[in-house]
């Protein structure tokens, strides 16, 4: 498999899965003229694309690729809460596996102030490799096994935050939005924690918060608990995730 990040913040989030299996787009909040830019301009190998929830940080350009003809899954709430109907969206359950070219996708529910937001696993029939991605959730119920790569939300760190909401940086509205809505280091290590990642090659920090994070504690800390260097999904970062040589 291959990573490319189009985007990973509050600005839009959108993330390019490429293998022998096709591509598949991970959320579509990031200008679709950056995007198409991404794929050289070519959809012929897109397979689908999966959104998360409604936040337009995820789900702005949506339209854009059904108008293309590609098919976009996600929750009923999702597409209720966006207006969307036609035959380009299909209608996907937490819990109810399906398959998408050569990729068997597991969606699960995440907590998130969205209609019905959903978190993905994704296994490449080809490569074996299985890929979790789940952002915008504070607290993730599931534990996963076989786990390749996590493409994970670590959005800000507790102090951090308290300390913003103390300074007025942070209103406090914004704060209590924030503990019941986005993952924090903190919860992140406790799942971590909770899961086998001894197939875990690589660990992708994504969505972090401009304010209220650290890069350097958040790498630290994951590696501490896991023994796995994590990596930040920067915008325009190229990702190889290749699980030989591991």
């Amino acid at each position: 498999m291959n990573l490319y990040v189009c985007g990973s913040s509050s600005k839009g989030n959108c993330y390019i899965l490429e293998s022998e299996a096709g591509k598949i787009i991970l959320d579509c909040g990031v200008n679709f003229r950056e995007v198409q830019k991404a794929l050289n301009f070519n959809l012929k190998n897109l397979t689908g694309i999966l959104i998360t929830h409604e936040h337009q940080d995820h789900s702005k350009y949506i339209t854009h690729f059904a108008e293309k003809g590609i098919n976009i899954y996600s929750s009923q709430g999702t597409f209720n809460s966006l207006n969307l109907k036609g035959h380009r969206y299909k209608k996907i359950k937490a819990l109810e596996q399906f398959e998408l070219g050569q990729f068997i996708i597991l969606p699960f529910d995440t907590e998130h102030d969205a209609a019905e937001p959903l978190g993905f696993i994704i296994y490449d029939k080809i490569t074996k490799e299985k890929l979790l991605y789940a952002t915008d959730t504070y607290y993730i119920k599931y534990k996963f096994k076989n786990l390749n790569y996590l493409l994970l939300e670590c959005n800000y760190i507790a102090d951090i935050l308290k300390e913003n909401k103390s300074s007025g940086d942070i209103h406090k509205v914004l704060y209590q939005r924030l503990l019941t809505s986005h993952f924090s280091l903190e919860n992140v290590l406790e799942f971590l924690k909770a899961n086998d990642l001894t197939c875990t090659r690589y660990i992708i920090l994504c969505h972090l918060s401009d304010k209220n994070s650290d890069e350097n504690i958040m790498i630290n800390e994951v590696k501490k608990v896991t023994g796995i260097s994590p990596i930040i999904a920067d915008k325009n970062m190229q990702l190889e995730l290749n699980l030989f040589p591991f």
